[in-house]
């Protein structure tokens, strides 16, 4: 009897490649996704790395970016060796797949998306092409995979005959916990330093601090363009807020592994890795009710967004004061985590749908 032959699979993510030097949870849910196919025995190619973004409704950049999209795509068809699945990571209204779906047919290739959302309010407006062409290649897939109960909302309002969708909750890239932290250390908070939603975030920290009574000490990694407002948000603090920079992740284990809880409120947040990996290390977490976070975040007590700072400040007295109860939700948290978050997991979910979709062979 002879041997199966290695599935080999094209791989795509318009948005941003996973080898583009800049650091994002984007390049890194990409590398991540491509190391659990490849965990199920699969060869993964990366076939092409054409970035397909507009951030601000460009009808030019549309146009200029789909006519590129047009050359890729026949250039794949015709010099991209024999594949069995196609699959594309994340494909938006900002960030439609223009090559995978015309590839896929062309070569005769199941297609699936992985993170695809649907937005029918952007079919008009300065993204109204681009947001079309998104629920097009939508529209191809065989089989989409959602990370989040808020993406699953349109993919079935807006669902594609009879269109498979697959549950992929987001996960570390790690087959086990790290060991547990010792929750004495300082409170930690991670998160890039940019305008925008992270910006909010630090804001939304700093007014927590105000109020937050007691010897608290909070600890801060990440970097960005955004520092130096960050800094000045937490100057009025002094030496209680100690400034860590970029970590490597090494490093950054090392500081979950000590970290007394987790402090990041997540605005406007898709999911966020960062609550994965202090959960991992039994970091209770102090943020915001929000959407996409709670399908990465253990039961527990989660302010609305419009109680604002004094009820973060709150949810942090309370945990500060009582080391028994960050135990408690700490442990609760490693559970969800080794249960459904970890790569072993998100391998066999993935598989499990893709399988019967790959091509027998000749």
């Amino acid at each position: 009897m002879s041997a199966q032959p290695t599935p080999r699979i094209a791989f795509y993510a318009p948005m941003k490649s996973p080898r583009h030097p800049v650091p994002s949870g984007d390049r890194e849910m990409a590398r991540n996704l491509i190391s659990i196919i490849k965990a199920g025995g699969a060869e993964v190619d990366l076939v092409t790395e054409l970035k397909i973004f507009d951030k601000q409704g460009d009808a030019a950049l549309q146009q200029l970016l789909r006519q590129k999209a047009d050359l890729e795509a026949q250039r794949l068809i015709a010099e991209m060796p024999p594949m069995d699945l196609w699959v594309t990571y994340h494909n938006y209204y900002k960030a439609p797949d223009l090559i995978g779906p015309v590839v896929a047919q062309a070569r005769g290739l199941p297609y699936v998306q992985i993170e695809s959302t649907r937005a029918k309010r952007r079919l008009t407006g300065p993204w109204a092409d681009f947001a079309q062409l998104a629920h097009d290649a939508a529209d191809a897939a065989q089989t989409i995979f959602y990370l989040t109960e808020n993406d699953l909302f349109t993919l079935q309002r807006d669902r594609f005959g009879d269109q498979a969708l697959e549950p992929l909750p987001p996960f570390l890239p790690v087959d086990n916990l790290p060991r547990a932290s010792t929750l004495a250390g300082p409170m930690l908070s991670v998160g890039m330093m940019r305008a925008g939603d992270k910006l909010a975030s630090y804001q939304l920290i700093a007014a927590s601090l105000e109020t937050l009574a007691g010897d608290w000490q909070l600890q801060i990694a990440g970097d960005g363009p955004a520092r130096p407002e960050v800094e000045a948000l937490m100057a009025p603090f002094g030496t209680r807020v100690t400034f860590l920079g970029e970590l490597s992740r090494a490093d950054l284990d090392q500081i979950y592994s000590q970290a007394s809880l987790f402090f990041w409120p997540g605005v406007n947040e898709a999911f966020g890795m960062v609550y994965l990996e202090a959960q991992s290390f039994g970091l209770p977490v102090v943020a915001q009710d929000r959407p996409g976070m709670r399908d990465v975040l253990a039961s527990g007590s989660y302010p609305p967004p419009d109680a604002g700072a004094p009820a973060l400040t709150a949810r942090l007295q309370q945990l500060l004061q009582s080391p028994q109860l960050r135990q408690t939700l700490g442990s609760q948290a490693r559970d969800m985590i080794a249960t459904t978050h970890l790569a072993p997991t998100a391998s066999t979910r993935f598989w499990t749908a893709v399988s019967p979709l790959l091509k027998e062979p000749a």
